[in-house]
């Protein structure tokens, strides 16, 4: 039996999906403003709530979780979201100025929404927490345990809570995507 949904299975789940793309039959998706590119896996015990936009070529693994509200999470092609890594592109005010949690009505809470870009060639390690607002520029990473609270720039390695710059990345994955890109039509991932 196979854990990931078959494509007659994908079609019920009422959102726009490309090809070549594996969904754990224990994700849990809530709301249907979700759109997914080819070449595409969510593992396991992942949760996808509001407005979320996945690239091509993504892998988000087991127990991740991405809140996208309103505004959104946009992950662009080659990106890699590891295990246990929370997205949210929603979020509480903790001062204690307003009320909190999903069950209070919206006049007595002050929600932060802003929209959440990971851009390509990104890659966010385990356990890492990214809140509302943040642009993650082209082929940044994130070691494990990085609390993500501001844009990052392109090509720099982040660890930390919260993330600091530690390095520059190197720019060899895109000799890979440019070759990939040569062999497309070749059915990756199966």
């Amino acid at each position: 039996m196979d854990s990931f949904f078959n494509e007659e299975e994908l079609k019920l789940l009422n959102i726009k999906i490309g090809q070549n793309v594996k969904i754990s039959k224990k994700c849990s998706i809530y709301g249907y403003d979700i759109e997914i590119g080819n070449n595409v896996r969510i593992d396991d015990f992942c949760i996808l709530s509001g407005k979320i936009r996945l690239g091509d070529y993504i892998h988000i693994a087991a127990y991740s979780a991405l809140y996208g509200g309103t505004e959104g999470i946009y992950i662009k092609d080659y990106a890699n979201i590891s295990s246990r890594v929370s997205i949210y592109a929603i979020n509480d005010d903790y001062s204690g100025k307003t009320m909190t949690n999903p069950m209070i009505p919206d006049e007595y809470k002050n929600v932060d929404s802003r929209k959440v870009i990971i851009n390509k060639h990104v890659i966010i390690g385990s356990t890492s927490v990214l809140i509302p607002g943040v642009v993650l520029g082209e082929g940044s990473a994130f070691g494990s345990f990085s609390f993500i609270n501001t844009n990052s720039e392109e090509w720099s390695v982040n660890v930390g809570i919260p993330a600091k710059k530690i390095n520059k990345r190197s720019k060899k994955c895109l000799e890979y995507e440019q070759k990939l890109k040569m062999t497309e039509g070749v059915n990756y991932g199966k």
